[in-house]
């Protein structure tokens, strides 16, 4: 990082821009290489799904894969509020090594692009053409998917942004004749990055880090909505809500000590009221805070979110509507 040149915005902690238009990202840099994990036995590989945008993802598979039953099939979407973190982020790939080889499922993970180099909405754009290409010749073709896949048993997961990307993926197959050919079985939305302008629950106690919050949308988010824009706060005025959310199921699921937790309940609550016409679960994890699981993923919290993960992937849908405090 140059220590020399004059700041002009740092986003803490994510990145630090300069006055002459060059910016270092604080985290989220590192890279770890696919293959096969000698602890779990999962395998990985990366493919490039659009060359004209350089979208690439990482495809997972288990070492049950090899089994004649065909496995669900999960699309992650990373966090890191739109400006850091990669497929090949070695927190990440640990993290879906372990998610990976609890449930069971072939995951791909995606490789959106990311603010400042490509400002929003190019990441919504990137998962919705990841959607497309899901649903393509293509993707059936490709070997892992072809022979282990249950393209039938489709799942969208995501933490942090990407679960607040996957929650807007399922809002506009609704609309989309995209949605035709494509059939979500599920979301589930891990700390889900949702925000608001008017502070909510534990956001008013803490007028630090709400600010601090603030700052990661308006950063990325040109907008003279703020954090009511419709991409952060999905029940502001003008926003959609959850009427209409394409996908059999939700999990939610949320940090007793992340501030973003009340969004994310909030989001669940929504759920209920809207009548039950999508079934909602609910996990909250006490003594911890936003996407712990990905800095830790052999912590014991960790192994229990992701067997409520690949209990969710792998249920055959009876039952919903139910919530757990862990």
């Amino acid at each position: 990082m140059d220590s020399s040149k004059e700041v002009s915005v740092e986003i803490f902690p994510y990145i630090r821009v300069y006055r002459d238009g060059t910016f270092d990202r604080l985290a989220g840099f590192e890279i770890a290489p696919p293959g096969l994990d000698p602890k779990t036995r999962v395998e990985s590989k990366d493919v490039l799904i659009f060359p004209d945008t350089g979208i690439s993802a990482r495809i997972y598979r288990p070492s049950s894969a090899f089994a004649a039953k065909k496995l669900p099939l999960v699309i992650y979407f990373h966090g890191g509020a739109f400006i850091i973190a990669t497929i090949a982020d070695p927190k990440y790939h640990a993290s879906l090594n372990a998610l990976v080889a609890e449930s069971n499922a072939i995951v791909i993970s995606v490789d959106y692009r990311r603010v400042p180099e490509h400002p929003l909405p190019a990441a919504y754009d990137d998962s919705w053409a990841a959607l497309q290409w899901i649903a393509s010749e293509e993707a059936r073709c490709e070997p892992w998917l072809r022979d282990h896949a249950d393209f039938d048993r489709l799942f969208l997961v995501g933490d942090s942004g990407g679960a607040n990307m996957s929650h807007h993926l399922a809002m506009r197959l609704r609309d989309d004749i995209l949605g035709e050919r494509v059939k979500l079985s599920g979301i589930g939305m891990i700390q889900p990055y949702f925000w608001g302008e008017t502070p909510i629950g534990g956001e008013v106690a803490d007028p630090g880090r709400k600010a601090l919050v603030d700052s990661w949308w308006r950063f990325v988010c040109f907008s003279d909505k703020g954090c009511d824009d419709p991409l952060i706060n999905p029940f502001a005025d003008g926003s959609p809500g959850v009427d209409g959310l394409a996908c059999g199921k939700v999990l939610v699921i949320v940090s007793e000590k992340d501030i973003l937790r009340d969004r994310g309940r909030l989001y669940y609550e929504k759920l209920v009221e809207s009548g039950g016409a999508v079934p909602a679960e609910f996990m909250e994890i006490e003594g911890e805070d936003h996407v712990f699981h990905i800095f830790d993923p052999s912590c014991e919290k960790a192994k229990r979110l992701f067997k409520r993960l690949a209990s969710f992937v792998n249920s055959d849908g009876d039952d919903h509507n139910k919530e757990n405090a862990e």
